[in-house]
């Protein structure tokens, strides 16, 4: 599918008024970069491991001119957010969250993570579980529920094949690492200049953040916490996915989640937010205003 598909045109409704600049800061006094666009329902938009609140640039700039209010933020370490230097874990990370959603004042919030995001999702919920706050999870190629190899998870990956990719991979090179692995995050006919822009944002990430996001993903174990969700949810993962591949994750993952919906998009990878950008734009509008 074409990375570039032209989006018709919209019209703000007339209504709609700017907004004040809000100033992000955590518990902890974290500064958070955010955009905020558009009027109507709020959409909470989470990015992947390593990347920025860019990725979203294809969802939010077309849903905020079909009535949804569009908010995306930087993680903190990322892109523009400021770097600490710790805080990579997902306690901190679900408060970091609740502190967007307490600062934008925002109610019957639909939250959408991609990747290790979706850990944030849920751990926001076990950790605040503002039903008030929130109406609706969206897992979009969720590296849940759990990664690690364990009696209790055959179907994991060996700690040792973690530990090669990080002091051989990210610690050495990380640079040559994404270029390496760029491939199967998209689909043939993506745009070289869109590979490079999605490279550049994985570039940008605080090398501690990188790595210590890395590990809290490989090492948190989400099963228990998925079962005590009780908000509508839809889980939408690509059957090409080679960073979170379908069967050990989003299938996993969403037969964990009571009444979860599981959508499969064929021949999706893992960047299915660029190379399948309109079917993804469809379903999140209507699963949001639904």
């Amino acid at each position: 599918m074409n990375a570039l598909v032209q989006v018709p045109t919209f019209t703000t409704p007339a209504s709609a008024r700017p907004r004040r600049p809000v100033r992000i800061e955590t518990p902890d006094g974290v500064r958070l970069f955010h955009r905020d666009w558009g009027e109507g329902r709020p959409v909470v938009f989470l990015h992947g491991w390593a990347l920025t609140a860019d990725m979203w640039n294809y969802q939010v700039e077309p849903l905020h001119r079909l009535g949804l209010r569009c908010i995306a933020y930087d993680r903190r370490g990322h892109g523009r957010s400021e770097d600490p230097g710790f805080g990579y874990d997902y306690d901190t990370l679900a408060d970091d969250l609740e502190a967007v959603l307490a600062a934008l004042d925002l109610r019957d919030v639909v939250l959408v993570g991609h990747s290790m995001a979706g850990g944030e999702l849920v751990r926001y919920m076990t950790r605040h579980g503002d039903k008030d706050r929130v109406a609706k999870l969206l897992f979009l190629s969720p590296a849940l529920p759990c990664l690690l190899k364990s009696p209790d998870n055959p179907d994991g990956i060996d700690r040792a094949v973690f530990d090669q990719v990080r002091e051989h991979g990210y610690r050495r090179d990380y640079a040559k690492w994404l270029k390496d692995n760029e491939e199967p995050f998209f689909v043939p006919e993506t745009s070289r200049a869109m590979r490079d822009w999605i490279g550049e944002q994985m570039r940008q990430v605080s090398p501690k953040a990188m790595l210590d996001c890395n590990l809290a993903m490989i090492e948190a174990d989400f099963r228990p916490e998925l079962a005590q969700i009780d908000l509508p949810s839809l889980v939408i993962h690509g059957d090409r996915d080679v960073s979170a591949p379908l069967e050990r994750t989003g299938a996993r993952a969403a037969a964990l989640i009571p009444g979860a919906e599981l959508r499969v998009y064929e021949d999706a990878p893992h960047g299915l937010f660029v190379t399948h950008m309109d079917r993804l734009n469809a379903d999140i509008l209507a699963f949001a205003v639904d």
